[in-house]
């Protein structure tokens, strides 16, 4: 494409974000805020839906860092057709999210992180996920504001840390949800955090952008550092 004709786009501002209002979900606005994703997070989210496949006769390798690309069935080299692969997805997110295990001492490190910053879970999740999601958190103490969010996650959580008068930080284990953040809120501080140990090493990281802490305890210091 000629550079005169990218020139002659017209490019319409996009729309600002509509963000929940935190204060109105219990967040004072006074006080730092962390973001914290779910799956592989807070929740071992591929060892649950690898048990959510087996008992479907499938199988979930974790040989390479993907989804809907690492299902099979027994012996084969072939992997499910990815909209079968998503509709498996789907149907975990329907009946079988509320099995997940929580990460290793995820709960008491946002507990300590509680007493002096408001928190706000932020997961990409199917909406019928919602529900059974809010009722795995609270069954495992996890019980603060969550919110279902669709693609980056950058706008959204930029939106959320413009509303408080302190500083943000923001943790997830993919690295296009942390790009979009520094993006789109650079000032908020950025943690990766991968709880399955399987995924570690497979998972792309930028350690020169964005701090990798796969240790929860290790981590609830460097964000109470961030948010000091």
């Amino acid at each position: 494409m000629k550079t005169d004709t990218v020139a002659a786009v017209r490019r319409e501002p996009a729309e600002p974000v509509r963000a929940p209002d935190l204060e109105a979900l219990g967040l004072a606005l006074d006080r730092p805020l962390v973001i914290v994703d779910v799956d592989e997070v807070l929740g071992l989210f591929m060892e649950g839906f690898g048990r959510f496949l087996e008992g479907r006769g499938l199988e979930l390798r974790v040989d390479r860092f993907a989804l809907f690309q690492n299902i099979f069935r027994p012996g084969e080299d072939e992997h499910l057709a990815l909209e079968e692969g998503r509709a498996h997805y789907e149907d975990f997110f329907r009946y079988g999210c509320g099995e997940m295990a929580v990460t290793e001492g995820a709960v008491e490190a946002l507990r300590q992180i509680a007493q002096d910053a408001g928190v706000v879970i932020l997961t990409n999740a199917p909406g019928q996920a919602r529900l059974a999601r809010a009722r795995w958190l609270g069954r495992h103490g996890l019980d603060y504001p969550l919110i279902l969010n669709t693609g980056p996650k950058g706008p959204l959580a930029g939106a959320m840390a413009a509303q408080v008068r302190g500083p943000a930080a923001f943790v997830d284990d993919l690295l296009p949800n942390l790009d979009s953040v520094a993006e789109t809120a650079p000032h908020v501080a950025r943690f990766q955090h991968v709880a399955d140990p399987r995924l570690r090493p497979l998972a792309p990281a930028a350690p020169e952008r964005h701090t990798r802490i796969d240790d929860w305890d290790a981590l609830r210091v460097a964000i109470a550092d961030a948010i000091a």
